[in-house]
C-alpha cells in the first residue's frame, strides 16, 4: 500500500513538473547597463588577446595563470549577465531529495 502511494506521488510530481517546464515562457534577453556592457567588452577583448598568444613558449605556471584568469573572467561575465544557473547534477540531487522525502 505504501509503495502504491509513493508511486502515485512520484508520478504526480513528475507530471506537474513536466507541465511547468513546457509551459515556461521563453527566456527573454536581459538588457545590460553601460557598465556591464563595458565589462563584457573588456573581457571579450582580453579573451581574444589570450587566444592570439603563442602559448608554446610559456612555462607551465604561466599557462596555469592564464587558465585561472580565464575562469575568473567567465565568472565575471556570468555575474554581469545575471540570472540563476543550475547544473544538471544539482537538479538530479534535488529530484533525489524530493523522492527520499516522499
Amino acid at each position: 500500500m505504501k509503495k502504491l502511494i509513493y508511486s502515485f506521488a512520484l508520478i504526480f510530481m513528475l507530471a506537474v513538473s513536466a507541465n511547468t517546464v513546457s509551459a515556461a515562457p521563453t527566456k527573454d534577453k536581459v538588457e545590460l547597463t553601460a557598465e556591464q556592457k563595458a565589462l563584457v567588452e573588456k573581457i571579450t577583448n582580453r579573451v581574444e588577446e589570450i587566444k592570439a598568444m603563442d602559448k608554446s613558449h610559456m612555462s607551465r605556471s604561466e599557462k596555469k595563470a592564464l587558465r585561472k584568469e580565464l575562469k575568473e573572467m567567465k565568472q565575471q561575465a556570468r555575474a554581469a549577465g545575471g540570472g540563476v544557473y543550475l547544473s544538471v547534477g544539482a537538479i538530479i540531487i534535488i529530484i533525489l531529495l524530493l523522492i527520499l522525502i516522499l
